[in-house]
């Protein structure tokens, strides 16, 4: 494959505190690429953005609120539509919650929405999709992570040029 560019990307996972359930939304119909699919919100970092900042303006364009990142869960490579040195994207996954699932508003980048448990969503979607065993792994760094190293990345930027 010939050298392209790297895109950025970013995934958040949305936990509501009042019940521990994850947000589910429906890919538009419209959408170019996985219309009608089931993801969390998701999206490009625009060129001299932050991943942090480009998070925060995503979690806000797609769902309405300012979320509160808890962790990077992860980071991955993958290819938005075909694989091609136009569609390469890097990723980072973080973790995020918001006080209750009753804040939110969905936009038109969606067509509908669930808030689900873990169980609830391994029922609900197909069995080689890609979103439970990250929600898995973010799951199990919650329960392992000392209380006072998750306060530490809930009070700083994830961003070390902002540390």
């Amino acid at each position: 494959m010939s050298v392209g560019r790297f895109l950025g990307g970013i995934l958040a996972l949305v936990r509501e505190l009042e019940n521990g359930r994850y947000l589910l939304l429906q890919r538009a119909a419209s959408k170019d690429v996985g219309a009608g699919s089931w993801e969390c919100v998701t999206g490009r970092v625009d060129q001299g953005e932050s991943f942090e900042a480009a998070l925060y303006r995503e979690v806000k364009e797609e769902i309405g609120v300012r979320p509160q990142i808890e962790f990077i869960i992860g980071t991955t490579h993958f290819y938005r539509g075909e694989a091609s040195p136009e569609t390469d994207l890097l990723g980072v996954a973080y973790a995020c919650t918001i006080p209750t699932a009753n804040s939110i508003q969905i936009s038109g980048e969606h067509d509908a929405h669930h808030w689900l448990t873990i169980a609830e969503i391994v029922a609900f979607l197909p069995n080689e999709h890609w979103l439970p065993p990250i929600i898995d792994r973010a799951e199990r760094m919650r329960a392992a992570w000392p209380e006072t190293l998750r306060d530490y990345f809930m009070e700083r930027p994830f961003e070390l040029s902002e540390n």
